[in-house]
């Protein structure tokens, strides 16, 4: 006879064959009258599940609703992300045709970058006001170097703008690049 059989007693043999068995609490409690709710209280309980429910789904109403909202104001984000740099690029380019003597030239240059602009501010995206000497703020703007303030009212403002700052509809969606003076 191995160490397990020995072990084995036969009265926690017959506890563990028997499912039916029940124990003594179960037994006691089955033995207490169950006391039923009064039809008031039952009524009270589903009033109460359905004012629950009912609150539930018109949080739920509300919360996609501003989610849909959400999602058509951004949802071509990324398409004007993508034409961000080509606004910085009809400035660059602006400030050197402007060097040119092509007047005609620059006024059509003006003419598609200025509808390009109002395009893409019908969709919510405008350009951030920024300006040497405006106190540095890490929510609007990303510093790229720090360099000695020219002068002591410079101490902690913008010395030069990098690259502008753009929002969509109230949101960030590109820093201001700028230099600030420490």
């Amino acid at each position: 006879m191995s160490q397990a059989e020995q072990n084995i007693n036969p009265e926690n043999l017959e506890e563990t064959l028997d499912p039916n068995a029940q124990t003594s609490q179960e037994i006691e409690s089955q033995n207490e009258p169950e006391t039923q709710p009064s039809p008031e209280e039952l009524i009270q309980i589903e009033k109460d599940k359905y004012l629950r429910l009912f609150a539930e789904f018109e949080n739920y109403k509300k919360r996609t609703t501003k989610e849909r909202l959400d999602l058509f104001k951004t949802a071509n984000q990324e398409m004007i992300l993508a034409m961000i740099p080509l606004l910085d690029d009809f400035e660059r380019g602006m400030g050197e045709i402007q060097k040119s003597q092509d007047t005609e030239l620059v006024k059509g240059v003006e003419l598609i970058q200025n509808k390009l602009v109002g395009i893409l501010d019908s969709k919510g995206l405008k350009k951030q006001e920024v300006k040497s000497g405006d106190p540095f703020d890490a929510d609007k703007h990303e510093a790229i170097t720090q360099i000695p303030a020219p002068t002591e009212d410079l101490k902690d403002k913008i010395i030069d703008i990098i690259e502008t700052g753009y929002t969509l509809n109230d949101k960030i969606i590109r820093y201001a690049k700028v230099v600030v003076g420490k």
